[in-house]
């Protein structure tokens, strides 16, 4: 793999993409792509930042961990499954967190920020394919919100140290197109309702990946979670 090659993957994706948004009548840069080197070395981090992939995502903290001490300049992006006993690593390490699935480690994220005078941003975590696999809130919790008197706009309002700037999703393994454009949809409606519930601005939805990004941009993406189209195949 060379720089070259990454550059150009990287500016057709962002081609396909910006059709996308214009076909749904979106502003053509209104999102960004998060480059997801899981698997990969610091060589490709540097080549992603070469590139003008700034924003990093990976998906282990432990596997992170050293590419971040390398690449300090970097937006670094937790875009994978957050363990509670990770939590105060991930603070120290990453700007943003794609994956906060519960209550009690929402709280926690905010206790360790407070700790570190750390202000992650955070991306709530919506379990909208209903797969025992994927961790996150179900969709009763936003449901349930009226005025963010509700367990989550109460914890949301709450927060002093860490922000929740938005939510995230993953489509369902193998969906098509048309499903996997209803969950995306689902997700920016969700969002819109704990927005106005708490009053409180929730710009960013991470939706999308390789396979479907195309259509979680014309949903509303604004942040899409991109490895393979940019790096090919994870090595072995």
């Amino acid at each position: 793999m060379s720089a070259d090659l990454v550059r150009e993957r990287h500016e057709r994706l962002r081609a396909r993409l910006r059709e996308a948004a214009e076909r749904a009548g979106r502003d053509p840069d209104g999102f960004r792509i998060v480059a997801v080197t899981k698997g990969f070395g610091i060589d490709v981090v540097r080549m992603a930042l070469e590139t003008g992939l700034r924003r990093i995502g990976e998906n282990r903290v432990q596997e992170a961990l050293p590419k971040v001490a390398a690449v300090p300049d970097a937006e670094w992006h937790l875009v994978g499954h957050l363990q509670s006993n990770k939590a105060r690593q991930a603070v120290a390490a990453f700007h943003w967190m794609h994956s906060v699935d519960g209550l009690p480690l929402l709280r926690r994220l905010e206790a360790i920020a407070h700790d570190a005078g750390r202000q992650p941003q955070l991306l709530l975590q919506v379990n909208l394919s209903g797969e025992a696999t994927k961790s996150g809130f179900e969709a009763q919790w936003f449901e349930a919100e009226t005025a963010g008197r509700g367990e989550l706009g109460v914890a949301i309002r709450e927060l002093r140290h860490a922000r929740v700037r938005g939510l995230m999703t993953m489509a369902r393994g193998g969906a098509g197109e048309n499903e996997a454009r209803a969950t995306f949809s689902r997700l920016r409606e969700l969002r819109d309702h704990l927005e106005a519930s708490v009053a409180m601005e929730l710009p960013e939805l991470s939706m999308g990946m390789t396979a479907d990004a195309e259509p979680a941009v014309a949903e509303g993406a604004t942040l899409v979670r991109v490895g393979t189209a940019l790096f090919g195949p994870r090595p072995d």
